[in-house]
């Protein structure tokens, strides 16, 4: 029986870094290279990296990325449109068309970071299918 030591187990869940691969999946590149693309289209993850290869399709975001994104564009809106409202007192229609369409356009700018970073996070913490035994072995 093969004894492991803590260190050897701490290199081993270490050797993908989550801070470096969250980046590159915010930036959409490959979590694992930093070279390919990590989106086909707006939002559909490549079934793999065309680069190094990486299977990507085991990515399991959701609706996490769309959570999130309605929660930052929210709070960042609300204190906005209070201050406006403050400063200036613009009129209904006015604050109703610039806040809608400011939330529109930071909405579609963030999602895909967003879940750019989430799949870099899974990548990076070997979850859903991320780990080396993530390919069912042939019998």
């Amino acid at each position: 029986m093969a004894h492991t030591s803590g260190q050897d187990i701490i290199s081993v869940e270490n050797d993908r870094p989550t801070k470096q691969a969250m980046i590159r999946g915010t930036l959409g590149q490959c979590p694992c290279c930093g070279q390919g693309r990590l989106f086909e289209k707006y939002l559909k993850v490549a079934d793999q990296c065309p680069n190094c290869g990486e299977a990507l399709h085991h990515q399991r975001a959701d609706d996490g990325p769309a959570y999130l994104t309605i929660l930052i564009v929210s709070h960042l809106g609300a204190p906005l449109l209070l201050a406006c409202y403050m400063a200036w007192r613009p009129s209904a229609m006015t604050m109703i068309l610039t806040f809608s369409l400011g939330a529109i356009v930071l909405s579609l700018l963030l999602l895909p970071r967003i879940k750019g970073a989430m799949v870099g996070l899974q990548w990076a913490r070997r979850m859903h299918g991320f780990g080396r035994d993530a390919e069912p072995a042939a019998t």
